[in-house]
């Protein structure tokens, strides 16, 4: 499966070390599938006057890993994100396959994380978007056996 990994450098050998640790789930490297959603995602270091670059790779057969895979953005998946983002360890997972907190939906969590609006209104809001997906490895063997480096674009 083709995946896209934005950046404001070449990454031709990805690890999970340099990962951020408070991020949806958790420290890891994050991909795409869609292309759109990379490019569009690489904008930023254009704007902070960096260079963009997209990192094509193509992730193998990963179905022998302990995979979580969040379909919706549900109770389950604002509970692990939640959880994530405030530094926590959560599950052994190798991959964790979900939506993206994007402009929109972080603004919903902002508000949910502050404690303005309940579960049930975050879930409620949530309801209406559609997920879109990244993919977080976070086992490092994993990211060595399942994932080929094909190129990078400067955008």
């Amino acid at each position: 499966m083709r995946m896209y990994h934005s950046s404001n450098v070449v990454v031709e050998h990805p690890d999970v070390q340099h990962s951020r640790k408070y991020l949806d789930f958790g420290r890891g490297f994050y991909l795409t599938s869609i292309h759109e959603q990379a490019v569009r995602y690489a904008q930023r270091f254009k704007r902070r006057g960096q260079q963009a670059w997209l990192n094509v790779y193509e992730l193998d057969d990963f179905k022998k890993w302990n995979v979580r895979y969040f379909d919706a953005y549900d109770k389950d998946w604002l509970d692990f994100v939640a959880q994530c983002r405030d530094g926590k360890e959560v599950g052994d997972y190798d991959m964790v396959i979900g939506g993206i907190a994007n402009d929109r939906v972080i603004l919903t969590l902002d508000r949910y994380f502050a404690g303005e609006i309940s579960q049930e209104e975050t879930l409620g809001l949530l309801l209406f978007e559609k997920p879109n997906i990244q993919y977080c490895i976070r086992n490092e063997r994993m990211l060595n056996e399942c994932i080929t480096y094909i190129e990078s674009q400067q955008l």
